[in-house]
């Protein structure tokens, strides 16, 4: 079916937020007294959703320290710390090449929505997109009910649709939406991981456009 609609994640995908997630672990886990540590690619096999089992992997102990807490804490160093997160290398050429394909571009991220609109309008990016979807509140369960939901109100079939993200739960997400899913590997899991649901595995934006002509 003729792809009229792209679902984009945010965080890892059109925002390149690797290395920032990666320090904000790492002072998260050092500030409550553990001793572990990751680099890049240690993080890119622990990080997954739900977001409460990949702290569990991390390390961290909810009876010592409860996940609304570590979330709160994370997140008040996160956020401002965003702002010189750079878009993804390509990202922005690539939205402008899709635009000129005359399809609508929607962000449908985990992220809770204030915060992903002010990065999205931080950086100049507002004007690509259809709509905004964020959840309501910090603790990043899963997006599919939103989507499904925008869908179903625009009068979609989820089958014109196709989901980018960075993550298994992208594809899942899909899964779930009834959408198709293309994966991308210079976020925030490792492309063997991505690689092992069978969809396609891109490892530049600019990839994306030539592959949705052939999807």
């Amino acid at each position: 079916m003729k792809t009229e609609l792209v679902l984009w994640d945010w965080n890892g995908t059109l925002l390149d937020d690797l290395e920032l997630c990666v320090d904000a672990l790492n002072r998260l886990l050092a500030i409550h007294g553990y001793a572990e540590r990751y680099d890049r690619a240690a993080y890119l096999e622990i990080f997954g959703f739900p977001v409460q089992e990949y702290y569990l992997r991390a390390g961290f102990d909810f009876e010592k320290h409860p996940f609304d807490l570590l979330a709160k804490r994370y997140m008040d160093h996160y956020v401002p710390a965003s702002r010189v997160c750079p878009v993804s290398a390509g990202g922005r050429e690539t939205l402008d090449a899709i635009r000129a394909m005359g399809l609508r571009q929607v962000v449908l991220s985990a992220s809770r929505i204030e915060t992903l609109t002010q990065q999205v309008e931080q950086r100049g990016l507002r004007g690509c997109f259809d709509e905004l979807l964020g959840l309501g509140d910090i603790y990043a369960k899963s997006k599919v009910e939103l989507g499904k939901n925008w869908m179903a109100g625009q009068g979609l079939d989820p089958a014109c649709a196709v989901m980018v993200g960075d993550t298994v739960h992208d594809a899942e997400v899909a899964a779930a939406m009834g959408t198709r899913c293309v994966l991308y590997a210079g976020g925030h899991q490792a492309r063997h991981i991505l690689e092992a649901t069978g969809l396609p595995v891109i490892d530049r934006l600019e990839e994306l456009p030539a592959l949705l002509r052939r999807m």
